[in-house]
């Protein structure tokens, strides 16, 4: 019997399969491309989109660095609309880091598996398990943040550290070393995520030199390197100073125009640095747990099953459970065997897996998740959304161990059909035939489970439905109107609707969250005023002169309006009256432990109120919940479409409005005129398929509430066909969006 002879590790060829990575990189951005957003979506992607269209600041830190990124796919003929181009960046920047995974992997196994072909098999299947993980998969195919530009300058990070690791003393091993800091810097320029890798990298480099920590030379040219990199920072002065329509944090000292003095003032550096350290946030220390680490690790593990097979409504708990447990097996195996087989990629790759899983749930310190826990409900504190996002980074590199404990599998399955003798230099071992390595290639298919398990959750394809819902909201209001809104959802959706897609730009959005903050009310003052387009604007406004408001909603200079405090303290309910109306309201303080008052946005709602009204229509945004009710105008409100409209007097029944419970005063003729002539998302609602992220249900939720009164008020009237139809449309929405428990609950 012959025996195979097999190259030896120093007769290997080590250079990496870069056609291959590109192939893989470029059916993995197809597959992106297929399940694309071809718009926006909830949370912060309408405010990242539309500061990025804008050469905004969206919220501190602000992320300079995507910014512009964001702003030059937004220019690129790509797509047909602005939201698809930022999108397809993040499916770009998904599809390269995940060929940055399939070098790293390849590499791991060159000195395990002797053939190019195996290895490139090893390197396609770290990038098909990190690409098509849930929250990956979920973030690449719509630019909620910043996350996938950042998970591939950490990917590049990883592969040009492996780098440096085979030859750290080689001819470019110190640039390889400069280039990581300025890689380092400009990532942090995108998101503090830019400097997960930086520990890893150290240990790496003690490791395998130690004495490169003495080169003050090279030391001085990383440091200067890193800090040219986050040179993006330095156009958020002049940026803010332009006053961009997103300007969160308003790092700028200037109040009316740009100008040297005030941009080289203290208060410029004061507010930069605030941004900077995201003072807004009020963070607690690293050593004051909001909840236990044990608590923050289970909400990691939830996330973590989340990856294999999302199941956003525990219909197959335990095969979640079952395929988690086999990826951490997996994974697991894989970092065994790497630290075995390649001590030199494993001296940074294991400290980096440490820093995006143990250290990173660490450093998070979150509450409970969302989705965490049902079972203890609001007796613990809880994150208003699920945080998966925040480990974007761990589950994809999780990838390259899961792929070498699956290469492991293979060959050992592989080694157990048949193997055969093969001579490496001087010596004999047993390996597997080729054959074998074919026989036992179907247990490679565990790296598709992902693809198929997590295609209807992670799509989004063909969703319009956010962007339709800023519509429909914007158009609940009357021209020139001020809407009060709630926070991101209800918020940023409408600032991509005003500045992206220049619809019902007319319209003051105020969101109280926001109206907290000083930079906030600063730019209400600003804010140019718009003219109302009755071409574009709904028929229901059409046949009537809109009278273009004179001034700001606010008779506030910029001083007067800083100098409004965060909370007063008021011992006792407070009468306010609105002169020229019938509007009279006792309003009462809330509690703040240890006193009662009104905070700066309760201020600002009725300073609004008295200023600008009733010259400019005023609108509460029903998606504030009880807000109107806590303010105690409620008796002088009367609901249309999405939003609550402030009346002078308390309206009656007639003329169109009626009495629903729940609801108090609803306009029924205005609000079946919207939903049937205006309203978009009832329909594009209907079409989802999945509704997966459950704390933004309170969207559908409106809309199913409002179908339900409207269709009642409608049967009410006789008018039973019309009733049916709008009955028809909601229950379409509630079983889309797993809402046929309000059904069930209206039918009692």
């Amino acid at each position: 019997m012959t025996t195979a002879a097999i190259p030896t590790l120093e007769e290997r060829d080590y250079r990496p399969s870069y056609p291959a990575a590109a192939v893989t990189s470029g059916l993995i951005f197809v597959l992106y491309l297929v399940t694309l957003a071809p718009s926006t979506a909830m949370w912060d992607t309408s405010e990242y989109i539309a500061a990025a269209y804008t050469l905004g600041l969206p919220h501190p830190p602000g992320n300079p660095f995507f910014v512009l990124l964001g702003r030059f796919f937004a220019l690129l003929p790509i797509a047909p609309n602005v939201a698809m181009r930022i999108n397809i960046l993040a499916a770009l920047c998904s599809a390269l880091a995940a060929g940055m995974w399939f070098l790293i992997t390849e590499r791991v196994l060159v000195g395990w598996l002797p053939e190019r072909w195996q290895r490139i098999v090893g390197g396609s299947i770290a990038a098909l398990i990190g690409a098509t993980a849930f929250t990956v998969w979920a973030q690449s195919v719509v630019n909620e943040k910043v996350y996938t530009v950042s998970l591939l300058g950490l990917a590049v990070v990883s592969w040009l550290t492996v780098r440096w690791c085979d030859d750290p003393d080689g001819p470019e091993a110190d640039r390889l070393l400069v280039m990581i800091a300025y890689l380092t810097g400009l990532g942090y320029a995108n998101h503090m995520a830019g400097f997960l890798a930086v520990p890893a990298v150290a240990v790496a480099v003690a490791l395998r030199r130690a004495r490169t920590l003495i080169r003050w030379k090279l030391l001085l040219a990383c440091a200067g390197a890193l800090l040219l990199g986050m040179t993006p920072f330095l156009t958020q002065p002049l940026r803010a100073a332009r006053f961009p329509a997103i300007n969160e944090g308003e790092p700028t000292g200037c109040a009316s125009r740009i100008g040297v003095g005030c941009t080289l003032s203290k208060a410029t550096f004061e507010r930069f640095m605030y941004n900077f350290n995201r003072g807004q946030y009020q963070k607690p220390a690293l050593t004051d747990r909001q909840v236990s680490f044990v608590a923050q690790a289970e909400m990691w593990w939830l996330y973590f099953r989340w990856q294999w097979l999302r199941d956003p409504f525990d219909s197959h708990p335990a095969l979640q459970k079952m395929l988690a447990t086999l990826f951490l097996l997996l994974g697991g195996l894989g970092g065994y065997v790497h630290w075995k087989r390649d001590r030199r990629s494993f001296s940074y790759f294991g400290p980096l897996m440490f820093m995006v899983t143990v250290a990173l749930v660490y450093y998070m310190n979150f509450k409970y998740g969302a989705s965490q826990s049902p079972e203890l409900g609001d007796a613990v504190p809880r994150e208003v959304r699920d945080r998966d996002y925040f480990y974007l980074w761990s589950f994809s590199a999780w990838s390259v161990w899961a792929a070498l404990g699956l290469v492991f599998v293979w060959e050992t399955i592989a080694a157990v059909i048949g193997s055969e003798k093969a001579r490496v230099g001087n010596e004999t071992l047993d390996l597997p035939r080729r054959r074998s390595w074919a026989l036992a290639t179907p247990v490679l298919a565990l790296a598709l489970i992902p693809l198929f398990a997590n295609w209807k959750s992670a799509s989004r394809a063909g969703q319009t439905d956010t962007a339709d819902f800023a519509a429909d909201l914007l158009n609940s209001v009357e021209p020139y109107g001020i809407l009060i809104t709630s926070g991101d959802n209800d918020t940023f959706p409408l600032w991509y609707a005003q500045e992206v897609e220049g619809i019902r730009r007319d319209v003051i959005v105020a969101c109280l969250s926001l109206l907290n903050t000083d930079w906030y009310t600063r730019q209400l003052l600003r804010r140019p005023i718009y003219e109302y387009d009755s071409l574009r604007g709904p028929g229901i406004y059409r046949g009537k002169a809109w009278r273009k408001p004179s001034g700001p909603p606010l008779h506030l200079t910029i001083q007067q309006a800083d100098a409004v405090p965060s909370v007063i303290e008021l011992s006792s309910p407070q009468t306010f009256r609105k002169e020229g109306t019938g509007i009279v309201v006792n309003i009462q303080p809330r509690s703040f432990g240890d006193f009662d008052g009104l905070e700066r946005a309760d201020l600002f709602v009725l300073y609004m109120i008295r200023d600008g009204y009733p010259e400019r229509p005023f609108f509460f945004s029903r998606t504030t919940g009880g807000y109107v009710d806590e303010l105690g105008f409620t008796p002088y409100t009367v609901t249309t479409g999405l939003a609550r409209k402030l009346m002078p007097q308390i309206p009656k029944p007639g003329d169109g409005i009626i009495v629903a419970p729940g609801e108090g005063a609803f306009d029924l003729e205005r609000t079946r005129g919207l939903w049937e002539t205006v309203f978009k998302a009832p329909k594009s609602m209907a079409t989802r398929d999945l509704w997966v992220d459950r704390p933004s249900a309170g969207i559908p939720y409106l809309y199913v509430r409002t179908g339900l009164v409207l269709s009642s008020g409608l049967a009410q009237l006789a008018r039973t066909d019309e009733a049916a139809r709008i009955r028809a449309e909601v229950q379409r929405i509630a079983h889309a969006t797993q809402l046929e428990d309000v059904l069930a609950s209206a039918s009692r």
